[in-house]
């Protein structure tokens, strides 16, 4: 019976996850070649695809490695960077609340597309959410982890010039920036990141406005969350 659930959820997730799969190979095609082209090979490049699965964070790391920057200047800059997964956390609350031992991946797997194919899907009647959760995640992470393998293996043997290739990942954010900008009923997040970062921008420069960003938006996206939830229990 489980074996036919997971098949039922299997079948249906692919179909949502094939966007992000045309995303994440050459996305994660572009990481493994620029991984090798500042000399770390294939296994290390896929290891981090596996065990930390982060995207921007990942491209980062590279210049942290290059750079050799200060480990406490490169954990920072990296809870700041990922910061955002909490906007997204707090949405998915109710979402993954009962999903039991599939919980700490789906946590885990929850990155800004996978975000956006699941936070308004609706299921239809039969299938398991949870077990649709799973191989949504899975299946993104697989096609990033594949897409990884086969950029550092292609750097090994092509020669590349990977000048512009770490503006990829920004693009992507852009296009699902305006996805859902279009797509979404109410853009009073969109506009907080949007407003919080120009005036950042404006005060604190371009080279540091990332961190003090990052801290603002959060600050108000918490804070209207739990507002939000005040409004609904007095109701």
């Amino acid at each position: 019976m489980n074996e036919t659930k997971n098949m039922a959820a299997l079948r249906y997730a692919f179909p949502k996850t094939v966007p992000v799969m045309a995303g994440y190979l050459v996305l994660g095609a572009a990481y493994g070649i620029l991984m090798n082209v500042n000399g770390y090979g294939i296994w290390w490049a896929l290891l981090i695809s596996v065990f930390v699965y982060a995207g921007s964070l990942q491209y980062l790391g590279i210049t942290f490695f290059a750079a050799a920057v200060n480990p406490w200047y490169a954990f920072f800059m990296s809870l700041m960077l990922n910061a955002r997964h909490l906007f997204y956390g707090l949405s998915m609350l109710d979402r993954y609340k009962e999903a039991g031992k599939l919980k700490p991946y789906l946590v885990f797997s929850l990155t800004d597309e996978t975000f956006s194919v699941l936070c308004n899907e609706k299921l239809p009647e039969g299938l398991s959410e949870y077990r649709v959760y799973f191989f949504v995640s899975l299946l993104d992470q697989l096609y990033w982890a594949a897409g990884t393998a086969a950029g550092a293996i292609a750097g090994t043997m092509i020669s590349f010039d990977a000048a512009g290739m770490d503006f990829a990942l920004t693009a992507l954010f852009v296009v699902i920036f305006v996805d859902q900008w279009k797509s979404g009923r109410g853009h009073r997040a969109a506009l907080v990141g949007v407003l919080s970062s120009a005036a950042c921008v404006m005060v604190f420069g371009q080279s540091v406005f990332i961190i003090p960003a990052m801290v603002l938006i959060l600050a108000i996206i918490t804070a209207g969350y739990f507002m939000e939830k005040k409004k609904e229990e007095r109701s």
